[in-house]
């Protein structure tokens, strides 16, 4: 039997709330150790499979959401009904907005995408933030030295999917701006080489033939360009490839050092990327136009993996006493800006979500989500595991 829901999502933003009604706040914000989140309840019945998968991919995503705080019940935002109606409500009279949204469903993986598509409804009504919990995050397994496979699966972990099946070394897997294609590193022919998977489908191609490594494959925003590490000239440099023309263009030229990690801005003008031209690696700034390059980062003796996200901000990997924090810096105001965003750890490999405010990562064989609020930052609350499955689990990238 389909279960249906009819879903009337009721919520105020907090400044609005303030703004129409001075004291009498409708949604009640509480602070939990410095950081400020709405009370929630979830107290939707259950009892089938589906309806039970939807409650708890709910649940879930609006604790990783970073706007919420779970309640049993009671909540300012109260989540109730039965099969058939399940209603979200804050607010009084005039002051409620709402967001109505119809889904049916009938297994358990549909109802865990209808309460991502609520719960992305909710935030952005509370927020005015696009919601990642529909977002998919590609990784790397790693089974073996030169073993490895390909996975995705949703912000709440739920719904892991098996990509490549090849036993051979993957890594560096990173989202085209059509959201359905992923280019990645693989060593089916023993060197590395960039290859296009569709991540629907599993449909794979080899994005060209290079001489020598291939490696650190990002996609412009304009779907035509690739930025692509290439040594096929001598030592590994950065290049940019024209995809439909098959023509690539040189950006460095650095005969005593290797690049790597290549990302784009959002306008397709700037790349920042990954050198060790010091002989220690660090983050530079590259201007397409020109080929210019100007250094970024000079605290950390390795700055690595960089991102660039939404909101014009970097994240990247930075070695400190021996250890890897996640550190987010505005490429515009240079490393004054840079203010670190974990504890100590083994982190890497940091990719932002569409929010501009949560990053996907790594460390110690497990992939976790990290607020990078500076309120969350200063509570030292904890990431999220994105889940706890056996494996080693590396190299994530998040669909925005």
């Amino acid at each position: 039997m389909k279960f249906r829901i009819a879903v009337v999502t009721c919520v105020l933003s907090m400044a609005m709330c303030l703004m129409a009604q001075g004291k009498n706040k409708s949604v009640v914000v509480v602070n939990i150790k410095g950081v400020e989140r709405v009370p929630v309840s979830v107290e939707t019945a259950g009892g089938s499979a589906a309806a039970d998968a939807f409650n708890a991919s709910l649940k879930r995503n609006l604790a990783i959401s970073g706007y919420f705080e779970l309640r049993a019940s009671g909540g300012a935002v109260r989540i109730t009904g039965n099969p058939g109606a399940v209603v979200s409500a804050a607010g009084v009279g005039p002051n409620k907005m709402t967001v109505k949204t119809n889904k049916a469903f009938a297994d358990a993986k549909a109802a865990r995408m209808a309460a991502r598509e609520f719960v992305d409804a909710i935030v952005n009504v509370q927020t005015g933030a696009k919601g990642f919990a529909c977002e998919r995050i590609v990784f790397a397994d790693r089974k073996g030295k030169d073993n490895g496979e390909l996975y995705t699966c949703y912000p709440d972990g739920y719904d892991i999917r098996q990509l490549t099946q090849d036993r051979h070394a993957v890594v560096g897997p990173r989202w085209a701006p059509n959201k359905e294609d992923i280019y990645y590193t693989g060593f089916l022919q023993k060197t590395p080489l960039v290859y296009r998977i569709a991540a629907s489908t599993g449909k794979r191609e080899l994005l060209a033939s290079f001489k020598g490594l291939a490696t650190g494959a990002a996609i412009a925003p304009d779907g035509k360009r690739c930025a692509i590490i290439l040594s096929f000239q001598g030592n590994p440099e950065l290049y940019v490839f024209d995809m439909s023309a098959k023509m690539i263009n040189r950006m460095t030229r650095t005969q005593r050092a290797s690049e790597a990690s290549p990302c784009w801005n959002k306008t397709g003008t700037k790349i920042v990327y990954v050198s060790d031209e010091t002989r220690q690696p660090q983050i530079y700034l590259l201007d397409v136009a020109t080929k210019k390059s100007t250094r970024l980062t000079r605290t950390g003796s390795q700055n690595t993996n960089p991102d660039w996200g939404p909101d014009g901000r970097i994240v990247y990997a930075s070695k400190r006493g021996g250890q890897n924090v996640l550190v987010v810096m505005d490429p515009a105001k240079g490393e004054a800006s840079a203010r670190v965003v974990t504890a100590p750890g083994a982190w890497e490999h940091p990719s932002w979500a569409a929010d501009g405010r949560h990053v996907v990562a790594e460390s110690n064989g497990a992939i976790y989500i990290v607020d990078t609020d500076p309120e969350v930052v200063e509570a030292k609350e904890r990431p999220i595991q994105l889940f706890r499955n056996a494996g080693h689990w590396m190299n994530p990238s998040w669909c925005r």
